[in-house]
């Protein structure tokens, strides 16, 4: 072991967070909170840990569930395809494995949802395989420890950082060590004002010598944010409300929401909801990191449904136990 790998690991070792999932090597477990950690600060989805563990315990409790059950404990939590992509593999471990998670990073990559840093913390975590893990935190740690003048969104840097990320690990304790560096970067290596006065790897950091940290990881622009422009129809009769189930191909795909019209531009959205001035309009904005939803929530009494067959009445004390995405109950609470 070298002097910075020791380092990092009597860092950890004084610094680690306790957390559920770190005191267990059962793959269900590591599982369940990769795949929830995934674009998620790890105290918002503890809780969502903690309900996944407890109402579904076992692969296969989560494999017998309806997937309207596994979103609805998901909902608030985001990027419903994790949640969909949770459910599937459960299945496909409980018919092709027989309930028993593979063991080695090869086999684990194969199974829907998981790519190749999920892949990399089970095997290393619950079996040990020396395999370097590579998230966004284990990216800036290393870009600056090294350096790297690479872009870490570019998909053809991605194999130069694994090379880096496999000669820096401790291959005799590949557990231990991806825990350690992946929470010196959440908590030491931040993205922001890192802690670089107090930093146990200062001597050693090329960035901090070379005065490029807060430069560091480079990242290639993003693309631009998609608009979408939303007119939803809330329409009520007799304590129940028109809802209906998206199927469409979307990041809210078999959620619940009210009837909706979505338009190619604000100006098509604007003249129809003049068309509409008569009913109570609200409009709401939804920021998601790849998109920006521009929402218009019109309000009626009147009952009709002539233009969404496919939605259904739903008891308005029912609304809890069905799976509803974030802007819809946005919207809820706005009405509380």
């Amino acid at each position: 072991m070298t002097d910075t790998q020791l380092e990092l690991i009597n860092w950890y070792n004084c610094n680690k967070r306790d957390l559920p999932w770190r005191n267990t090597k059962n793959p269900y477990f590591v599982w369940l909170s990769e795949i929830i950690l995934q674009q998620t600060r790890v105290d918002q989805g503890l809780p969502y840990y903690a309900r996944f563990v407890s109402v579904f315990p076992t692969v296969f409790d989560l494999a017998s569930a309806s997937e309207t059950e596994v979103l609805k404990n998901w909902q608030g939590l985001g990027y419903y395809s994790r949640a969909r992509n949770l459910h599937f593999t459960s299945k496909k471990i409980v018919q092709e494995y027989e309930g028993v998670f593979p063991t080695t990073y090869d086999e684990i990559l194969k199974l829907k949802g998981v790519g190749s840093y999920t892949a990399a913390a089970i095997a290393s975590f619950c079996f040990n395989e020396p395999v370097a893990v590579l998230d966004g935190n284990v990216y800036r740690v290393l870009s600056r420890l090294y350096d790297v003048d690479l872009e870490i969104n570019i998909s053809k840097n991605k194999r130069k950082f694994e090379i880096i990320a496999n000669d820096f690990l401790d291959k005799n304790n590949p557990a231990l060590f991806n825990q350690a560096i992946m929470e010196f970067g959440a908590l030491q290596c931040k993205p922001i004002s890192p802690s670089c006065d107090s930093c146990p790897l200062r001597m050693n950091c090329y960035s901090l010598a070379n005065n490029t940290v807060q430069n560091r990881p480079l990242k290639l622009k993003k693309l631009k944010i998609r608009e979408r422009f939303i007119v939803y129809w809330v329409i009520e009769n007799d304590k129940k409300i028109l809802m209906r189930q998206r199927k469409e191909e979307d990041i809210w795909k078999n959620m619940f929401e009210f009837p909706s019209i979505e338009f190619k531009s604000k100006e098509e959205k604007d003249i129809y909801l003049n068309d509409n001035r008569k009913y109570a309009q609200k409009s709401l904005k939804h920021v998601l990191s790849h998109q920006h939803i521009f929402a218009t929530f019109i309000e009626t009494f009147n009952g009709k449904n002539d233009l969404f067959s496919d939605a259904k009445w739903i008891g308005l004390d029912d609304l809890l136990d069905i799976p509803l995405h974030r802007l819809i109950t946005k919207f809820l609470e706005t009405r509380s």
